[in-house]
């Protein structure tokens, strides 16, 4: 029995589950339209309009019904000559698709949905997380600008944002909101209308023991109504900001105690002097540990531990010694791979304890706990490229060496790394980075460091197109994660085989589906800065490759990369004029792996808009890239060869 995946890009599969071929776009579409109907007959007549927008060539009806019959023995190979279709069959003046029930996925969730509100909160869980799981982009993705498909694709949608929120729900009901805060932290970000999302956070924050956290949320979405929507929160929303200021029972009591740094805090901040003091000491020391671990653990851990980092260091400050400060902000060296901050308000926060806490350190000695604080300073400040941060770098990097310290080297050279991105063509320096890390870290056992080196050396491979040396960089990490249970590197090393398939040469369909089964790996990796826009791009990157049509100005979310990506697009629809008033005055690009790939962009719509003078400017920073592949070194992309002339 062929089945049918609409819950993403349009698939179809034999028994046997492998791909059937549909032909051209007009048998794809044919097959969405009968999709749709659900079983029902849809006349010759709405399918001619629907397939031409209302204006058929002569042979239309002839048309259609070779797309149809070329249908019929795709989805019935074996079906015997002159026997009648089962699957796609004629019904008065049209044609109905009439697979079974558990052939459609888009099937499958709606009926699991509507099971689950029937089902305690751990068998709702475990369908819900199955039925989500069947999503691998928008619904009837490859239609999403035909009008015959609007309303289904919104009542999925909307099924689907019910789901998510069920899911939430029921984790919450389970005693596990810690895990849900993330997700539903995401879920409020790209659909800050829906008020249920808003309360279910409030509600996972508190029962987690976050109280302040909840009620700054409840604050936030009141905020993000009024501006966004001109709309006051509704009667749920109020009534729980309410039960939060006044602890009420309603909301439950928290299912886990308060966050570590925050206990630490208390405790720390309570005592002056004496054993007192001592045991908060220890007890921020041992709260460094454990925060350190959870962030070279990814995902939620990463994400918990940079929330709680800056509770620690205001504790350890409290008490009043700056070695004791410098212990606990350096102690933190964890290696950063992605140059674009996860985020940039903590990191702010980070940064200006530890220039205090720099300052207050005797003039002489003290040389370890200073390359710890000016490398953290280096880390934090990431993505800005600024020369006090790139200064800081080197210092740190000075010092780590003239200790004769591995682990300190490791980190601080990590910090080098994040700051090696202020301009173009600075591929082979990182890629010697990359090379020292990897030996440093083999002959002292430090693996979270070698793993850091084996993906700076898989990006330096891909910006210079050596997918040979990308492929071992790629082994290697792979390896040693899963010896050392390091899941954050599946997301690099997965992004790397979509771009691999770039590199090749592979068709646009099949680099574009690479990249869309790889980006729910962004979603539970823990890092925001990778997240946003970033499959957007990867996409657009295809199509820039292949020479395909760009999306139209104002329909895409391109996150944090749009007002170097608009530009083009308005272009590329024939709005020079508008294309030369958005490149005025762009700002250069963020010092960060897509430095290069934005530029790149900001080129080519100079050149399609006749503004030489931005061009020039586009091509002075791109020179010193010359020869390498545009936003390749990010290990994820790839708009083509630097061109500078």
């Amino acid at each position: 029995m062929a089945t049918l995946q609409v819950l993403g890009p349009m698939l179809a599969r034999n028994s046997a589950g492998e791909a059937i071929s549909l032909r051209g776009p007009k048998h794809r579409a044919v097959l969405a339209r009968l999709a749709i109907a659900r079983g029902r007959t849809v006349p010759l007549d709405v399918l001619i309009d629907d397939l031409w927008n209302e204006d058929p060539p002569p042979r239309a009806r002839g048309s259609i019904r070779t797309f149809v019959g070329d249908l019929r023995r795709a989805l019935e190979p074996d079906r015997p000559p002159r026997a009648q279709p089962a699957l796609l069959v004629t019904e008065a003046t049209g044609y109905a698709l009439r697979l079974g029930e558990d052939a459609v996925d888009a099937t499958r969730f709606e009926r699991t949905v509507a099971d689950a509100r029937t089902l305690g909160p751990s068998d709702a869980a475990a369908a819900l997380r199955a039925a989500l799981a069947e999503w691998r982009g928008p619904a009837y993705a490859d239609f999403s600008e035909e009008r015959w498909a609007v309303a289904e694709r919104s009542r999925l949608t909307e099924l689907r944002l019910n789901a998510v929120e069920a899911y939430a729900d029921a984790r919450i009901r389970l005693g596990r909101p810690g895990e849900v805060v993330p997700d539903l932290d995401a879920h409020v970000t790209d659909n800050p209308w829906r008020e249920e999302a808003w309360r279910l956070l409030a509600l996972a924050l508190y029962r987690s023991g976050r109280q302040k956290d909840a009620l700054d949320v409840v604050w936030r979405a009141r905020a993000r109504l009024a501006d966004q929507l001109g709309l006051d929160p509704g009667d749920a929303l109020v009534r729980m900001e309410t039960e939060i200021l006044r602890h009420s029972d309603a909301l439950g009591s928290p299912t886990s105690p308060p966050d570590a740094a925050s206990t630490v805090w208390a405790q720390a901040a309570a005592s002056s002097s004496g054993g007192a003091a001592l045991g908060a000491r220890a007890r921020l020391r041992s709260t460094v540990d454990l925060l350190r671990n959870l962030a070279i653990a990814g995902g939620d851990g990463l994400e918990a531990a940079q929330q709680q980092r800056v509770a620690t260091i205001t504790a350890a400050e409290q008490l009043g010694d700056p070695q004791l400060t410098a212990r606990v902000i350096g102690s933190y060296d964890v290696p950063a791979i992605w140059a674009r901050s996860d985020f940039p308000d903590l990191a702010a926060q980070v940064v200006a304890a530890a220039e205090r806490t720099r300052a207050s350190l005797p003039v002489t000695g003290q040389d370890a706990a200073k390359a710890r604080l000016l490398t953290t300073i280096a880390l934090e400040s990431r993505g800005g490229g600024t020369p006090r941060s790139r200064k800081a770098a080197s210092e740190a990097e000075s010092l780590a060496r003239s200790l004769n310290d591995p682990a300190l080297l490791a980190f601080a050279l990590g910090g080098v790394f994040m700051q090696s991105f202020h301009r173009a063509g600075l591929s082979p320096s990182r890629d010697a980075i990359g090379a020292e890390l990897i030996t440093l870290s083999a002959r002292n056992d430090l693996p979270a460091f070698e793993l850091l080196g084996r993906l700076i050396r898989l990006q330096s491979s891909c910006a210079r197109g050596d997918v040979a040396g990308a492929d071992e960089q790629a082994a290697a990490a792979d390896a040693l994660a899963e010896r050392y249970e390091s899941p954050l590197i599946t997301v690099f090393t997965t992004w790397y085989r979509a771009l691999r398939l770039a590199l090749t040469g592979a068709e646009a369909s099949e680099v574009a589906a690479a990249y869309r089964a790889a980006a729910p790996l962004l979603d539970r990796s823990g890092m925001p800065g990778m997240q946003r826009g970033l499959l957007e791009l990867a996409l657009l990157s295809v199509r820039v490759q292949h020479h395909l049509a760009l999306p139209e100005p104002g329909t895409t979310d391109w996150g944090p990369y749009a007002r170097w990506v608009e530009p083009l697009l308005l272009a590329e629809s024939g709005a020079k004029d508008a294309a030369r008033v958005a490149l005025r005055d762009l700002p250069v690009p963020p010092a960060d792996h897509l430095l290069e790939a934005l530029w790149t962009l900001v080129a080519r719509a100079a050149e399609a808009a006749a503004d030489d003078e931005t061009l020039q400017r586009a091509r002075d920073a791109l020179r010193p890239a010359h020869g390498e592949l545009a936003g390749a070194q990010s290990g994820l992309l790839t708009f083509g060869p630097v061109v500078t002339r």
